[in-house]
């Protein structure tokens, strides 16, 4: 039998620490948490996910992306809580927050999504499971407020007197959460004794196939890299029910293959696969928006189908500074980032923000992980209606139905740049 596969994710945002005074966030307008809240930052999530990948994909337009939005837009949102003046409110339109009308609504509606996982994966042969952290310098006084707000995020770190012994904790605590499939994003010299703060996501998703692919029927075929390029890869084959819609907003045929979970969760993997080979994925990644999500979503019917998917595997690192300059993130990776929210007396700035993601995807299942750290020719149309080919570029995205946010995404493009 073969093993399950994954997707792993982690983000990392690294900073030092200079003198500042600013007033800490007032918890006098908690308010018990919504369900138009928690929609609204599904939402936000949902938008922010279209943005980062037109982002990564203009950053490598030639290349397989694959990354997990969840884990970056958790990263970002630890920012968000420390930021202020300008650096909030970048973070606050990139994040699409504008719904919130306080910081301490975007908390709550953050720590209800984090429990409500949290539930849901006992009740699920689905593994996913997602931590944040917030490490800081110890000698850095943390305001009693965001201790309160973050006590579960928050982790003090002497930076100072070692930090190749900090660098290779924070790699450790990464590597637990992903099962040691990114078991070294930071590298000897990103962690100094300049280190004052460290935000940090990893997410970790592991699933079954409902119904698997047999090994057996896995065989050699072509696959359109363009309209005069080919390569054979292992092409997976499975006749079974499926969701399947036809989005002419998108100009894509849309699949839903679900993982076996129990009755609280629904995930899937969501392959948009266009009918040509050329121009597809532009138009694709043009109108994509979560309402186009949606509606090709809400779209589709349950049908007899043949699959043909590859089978594949590989990992990506994203530098993410540059692409986030490009949605409008533009002032905290500077020297006038304003984090002071965080601490009386100190107000960080951030260098670098790092992004790792693995996916593997064969006839058992997939199991992706990532890593945020904040430092006229062959036509897929089908000749019967009843057969969904992948055998040119497609975007995919593992997508949980219940909360309708996409926890991992990606540009098959060239299977000669992966490794199998």
């Amino acid at each position: 039998m073969l093993p399950l596969k994954i997707a792993i994710s982690v983000c990392l945002i690294l900073g030092a620490a200079n003198l500042s005074t600013q007033q800490c966030l007032s918890d006098n307008d908690i308010q018990t948490i919504s369900k138009s809240d928690k929609a609204d930052l599904y939402r936000g999530q949902q938008a922010f996910t279209v943005s980062l990948m037109d982002a990564i994909n203009k950053a490598t337009p030639n290349d397989n992306v694959f990354f997990s939005p969840y884990s970056t837009y958790h990263a970002l949102l630890l920012a968000y809580f420390g930021a202020k003046n300008e650096t909030k409110n970048e973070l606050r339109k990139a994040l699409r927050l504008e719904w919130a009308p306080s910081k301490n609504h975007v908390f709550q509606a953050y720590r209800s999504e984090k429990r409500i996982r949290f539930d849901r994966a006992k009740d699920s042969s689905i593994e996913f499971s997602a931590a944040d952290k917030i490490y800081f310098s110890h000698q850095t006084e943390v305001r009693d407020c965001m201790k309160t707000f973050l006590k579960d995020e928050l982790e003090p770190m002497d930076f100072y007197s070692d930090p190749e012994a900090r660098r290779s904790e924070i790699n450790s605590w990464i590597a637990g959460i992903t099962k040691n499939e990114i078991p070294e994003i930071l590298a000897q010299g990103d962690i100094s004794q300049n280190t004052n703060l460290v935000l940090a996501n990893a997410a970790y998703f592991k699933g079954q196939w409902e119904s698997k692919f047999d090994p057996s029927d896995t065989t050699k075929e072509i696959f359109y890299t363009s309209s005069d390029k080919h390569t054979f890869v292992d092409m997976m084959f499975k006749r079974g029910q499926f969701n399947l819609g036809i989005n002419e907003k998108l100009g894509a045929h849309v699949l839903e293959m679900p993982y076996l979970s129990g009755e609280k969760s629904k995930i899937s993997m969501v392959i948009l696969l266009t009918p040509f080979v050329t121009n597809g994925l532009d138009k694709i990644l043009k109108d994509l928006t979560p309402e186009t999500l949606h509606a090709a979503l809400n779209d589709g019917m349950a049908r007899d189908i043949e699959v043909k998917l590859p089978k594949f595997e590989f990992e990506q690192k994203i530098e993410l500074v540059p692409v986030l300059s490009q949605m409008g993130i533009k002032s905290l990776f500077t020297p006038s980032a304003d984090l002071s929210g965080f601490s009386s007396n100190s107000n960080f700035t951030l260098d670098d923000a790092k992004h790792v993601a693995k996916i593997k995807v064969d006839e058992e299942g997939s199991t992706a992980a990532a890593a945020t750290v904040l430092f006229s020719f062959r036509s897929a149309r089908p000749i019967e209606p009843t057969k969904f080919i992948c055998d040119h570029p497609f975007v995919f995205l593992i997508y949980d139905h219940k909360s309708q946010a996409v926890l991992f995404a990606g540009i098959y493009r060239d299977p000669k740049t992966m490794t199998n």
